[in-house]
């Protein structure tokens, strides 16, 4: 059993938290948001009012914040130093490279191990323990690593260095972005064109249209797999965190100089959408725009 601090109690951290509660380990958690404290509090967390408090006598310290400016922040200020000597920081917050290399770089100078893990699965595989880390770090800092992740975990993949976990997760948000378009789009266009969507999806499902975006989350309302377009396009992944990654994503290939011009065209697609009022809406709901 170790003891884990968990910094990040929204609608990813919640679940993760609770998953290592369930797998043995005494977790100290903090949030800004009370009703986030009180619902860990219930599921078996020790709740702290501070992250400096939190991270306190923590083997581990796991962080889930919103963006890169955040996770500076919070671990300069907060964790990098007042968390003891020897612990082990796992980031799992989706932010740009730089950022997560400039940290562990921070980290690792003041005696820490981190590592860079975001994750990929959505709500409902933090909930179920089911999400896949893309970590990045030394050889080292994975194998200590993967084993306060397995808990939350179906699948923990080494990416490489320090930041290659980030690198992993924007590139596959860019290609998820991609193909939720155009899975709305052949949705759309088999509608309009006469073809009853469900049969349109019992083939393309079968055929060389397959993908994730289609077989497990398919975008329109009572056809395919359940998603949060039988709900109304609520809960899922909200548009304005693709919008971010996407954001990532291509700020990376401007400073890599990469050619990226379908993962352009969705940042323009999903800029639209958010601006319009629908930042809070499942990325999915793209298709109400076709």
């Amino acid at each position: 059993m170790k003891t884990i601090a968990f910094i990040g109690l929204g609608n990813m951290g919640g679940g993760m938290a609770v998953n290592l509660v369930k797998a043995g380990h005494k977790v100290r958690a903090f949030d800004l948001s009370e009703e986030a404290l009180a619902r860990a509090k219930d599921n078996g967390c020790e709740t702290f009012a501070t992250v400096a408090e939190a991270v306190a006598g923590a083997d581990a310290v796991v962080t889930m914040l919103p963006n890169g400016q955040i996770v500076k922040s919070v671990y300069t200020g907060d964790v990098i130093g007042k968390a003891p000597k020897g612990a082990l920081f796992l980031d799992c917050s989706t932010i740009d490279v730089a950022t997560a290399r400039e940290v562990a770089g921070l980290a690792g100078e003041a005696g820490y191990t981190m590592v860079d893990a975001p994750v990929s699965g959505g709500i409902a595989a933090a909930n179920g323990g089911t999400l896949t880390f893309m970590v990045g770090g030394s050889e080292e800092a994975f194998a200590q690593a993967e084993k306060v992740l397995e808990p939350m975990a179906k699948a923990v993949i080494h990416a490489g260095q320090a930041g290659s976990g980030q690198a992993a997760k924007m590139c596959n948000n860019m290609l998820l972005a991609i193909h939720m378009i155009g899975t709305c789009e052949a949705m759309a266009l088999a509608e309009k064109a006469g073809l009853d969507p469900q049969k349109f999806y019992e083939i393309s499902s079968k055929s060389t249209g397959y993908c994730w975006s289609l077989n497990d989350y398919t975008p329109v309302p009572g056809i395919g797999a359940a998603s949060p377009a039988d709900n109304g396009y609520e809960g899922g992944f909200a548009s304005a965190l693709m919008l971010k990654d996407l954001g990532l994503a291509i700020g990376s290939a401007h400073d890599t100089d990469a050619k990226v011009p379908l993962g352009e065209h969705a940042l323009e697609i999903y800029k639209a959408f958010v601006e319009a009022g629908n930042g809070g809406k499942d990325f999915g709901a793209i298709f109400t725009t076709l």
